[in-house]
């Protein structure tokens, strides 16, 4: 059985699919592509699902209040999301990098540790941030200027901690490769609660209440179920008798990444608190709805990094090894992205009138801007920053978050004032394609990797037909409900086409689509000549 056969057998114990993986590292047909398929297949669809289902609250919550309650919201949330973070001390992401190593030396006891011992500091250290945001909650709303703030975040306070050890849950199934317990807990359980809770609130004529009632509801009975669902069903870590694991060791790791952990959390929301400063709730509303379109171009890159960190770390000291997985993974996150990157900025005014409300087409710069650049810091580094993380270079990812960071306040704080939402939008782009040089450059000379090869060009070049293909769609089509229909169509089937004419597909794309259907198996000897 290998580690990818797990998700088909629920009592199937982690620390086999890890122990084959690193026995088999060097045989032809890597396991551990088999794995990031699966399991990455699972978190796709598990994704697919929430993003559904969060648009769908968002066009709830548009719908029934206001852009300026939506916009309070939003920036009382992010601060609650700015401060959790980093009251984490980005000790949840100790979890996914020793718990496998303890496991592929059969020590569960040690995993445990691990897990425990990560758990009761991140709940002490956010307990302590959380009563300090309470405290100065009015002093928070007097400095945007919203009198209304300071209730919203005595309520949201309590999640600071809830938040905290929800991470460190969902970090634990991704250590372990149980992806599919993370599509149930968190793609399908919490954005239904949250959908019903809400609606029923909104309904009642709550207004803001209802938005933080329902978000409040749904983050306790994830964390409640998942919490539980671990204990339950990772068994061979839950029974095993409790090791101590050095605390420095963790810290050691952790600390240097408790800004890392909030790369693209704080993309979103320093631009909030800028945007709320210069500019109204209104506008922050606005802006989240851009954001939130223009970002869905990550659910690829989020699908396959909680699986590719584990399958590196597990496997660093092969560098062939680590190297193959590596471009496996950026290329098809390349290959998946691009069409959805297209489709947004040809056609972003239309999305966002049929998605939302006409209202909020003010934001179609920030999806083209902010599209464009997700697609490039995905695209030509892959999942660069999660292979740093794997191979254990934290210090060198904490160096890129300032970077990002600082670039990102620093031009968002410059032309916000001037351009408005655009300008957050110009800064928040400027520093990801910043960083996603800096990264490309750092894999390269740390270890010699990088994902450019003919392979990948093939990939990359074949948007060029499919983008031209899309622009009489949106030139000549009046109907924006027609254009939302017809683009993807056009931009996706134009896209697989030239795939096909270029022959992009290698022996471990070939692989990796034999995962999800016996019918590639068909194909898969054809491509394994290569």
């Amino acid at each position: 059985m290998t580690g990818g056969d797990a998700v088909s057998d629920p009592d199937h114990e982690p620390d086999g699919g890890v122990s084959r993986i690193g026995t088999d590292a060097r045989r032809d047909h890597d396991e551990g592509v088999s794995t990031l398929a699966k399991q990455g297949g699972l978190a796709f669809a598990g994704n697919v699902v929430s993003g559904a289902l969060g648009y769908a609250i968002v066009m709830l919550m548009t719908r029934f209040v206001s852009p300026s309650i939506y916009g309070l919201f939003v920036l009382a949330t992010s601060i609650i999301l700015f401060t959790q973070v980093a009251a984490n001390l980005g000790f949840p992401l100790a979890i996914d990098y020793f718990v496998p190593r303890y496991l592929n030396e059969g020590e569960h006891g040690k995993a445990k540790g691990v897990i425990v011992k990560v758990m009761v500091t991140v709940f002490v250290t956010s307990s302590l941030v959380a009563l300090a945001l309470a405290a100065s909650a009015g002093f928070v709303g007097e400095f945007f200027r919203e009198p209304s703030m300071r209730i919203a975040l005595l309520l949201l306070a309590v999640t600071i901690p809830m938040r905290g050890l929800y991470k460190c849950v969902l970090t634990s199934y991704y250590s372990v490769k149980r992806l599919q317990y993370r599509v149930v807990v968190h793609d399908i359980l919490r954005p239904t609660v949250r959908f019903v809770v809400t609606a029923a609130l909104l309904l009642s004529g709550f207004g803001l209440l209802g938005l933080i009632g329902g978000y409040v509801i749904a983050l306790f009975v994830a964390l409640a179920i998942g919490a539980f669902v671990f204990a339950t069903r990772v068994r061979k870590i839950a029974a095993a008798d409790l090791e101590s694991v050095p605390f420095r060791r963790l810290a050691t790791y952790s600390v240097p990444l408790a800004m890392t952990s909030v790369v693209f959390v704080l993309m979103g929301q320093v631009d909030y608190f800028v945007v709320g400063y210069y500019l109204d709730s209104g506008d922050v509303g606005i802006y989240r709805v851009g954001y939130m379109l223009g970002s869905s171009l990550l659910i690829i890159f989020g699908s396959l990094s909680p699986v590719f960190k584990p399958l590196i770390a597990e496997s660093g000291e092969d560098r062939d090894l680590v190297e193959r997985r590596f471009r496996v993974a950026a290329r098809w996150i390349a290959g998946l992205t691009l069409p959805i990157a297209i489709t947004l900025s040809l056609a972003a005014p239309e999305y966002l009138s049929v998605f939302y409300t006409p209202q909020y087409a003010d934001a179609s710069a920030v999806v083209a801007l902010l599209s464009t650049a997700f697609l490039f810091n995905v695209t030509f580094g892959g999942p660069d920053g999660t292979l740093l993380q794997g191979m254990g270079y934290s210090r060198v990812v904490f160096g890129n978050t300032l970077v990002l960071f600082g670039a990102n306040l620093g031009v968002s704080m410059a032309l916000v004032p001037v351009l408005g939402i655009e300008g957050a939008a110009v800064g928040s782009a400027t520093a990801l394609v910043l960083v996603g040089l800096l990264t490309i450059a750092e894999c390269y000379y740390l270890d010699g990797i990088h994902p450019f090869t003919r392979d990948f060009a093939k990939v990359v070049l074949s948007g060029i037909p499919a983008t031209i293909a899309g622009v009489p769609v949106v030139l000549l089509v009046d109907s924006a409900l027609v254009v939302v229909t017809v683009l993807p169509l056009v931009v996706v089937g134009t896209y697989a086409l030239s795939l096909i004419a270029t022959d992009a597909f290698t022996a471990e794309d070939a692989r990796m689509v034999a995962q999800f259907s016996p019918a590639f198996e068909k194909w898969l000897p054809s491509r394994l000549s290569r």
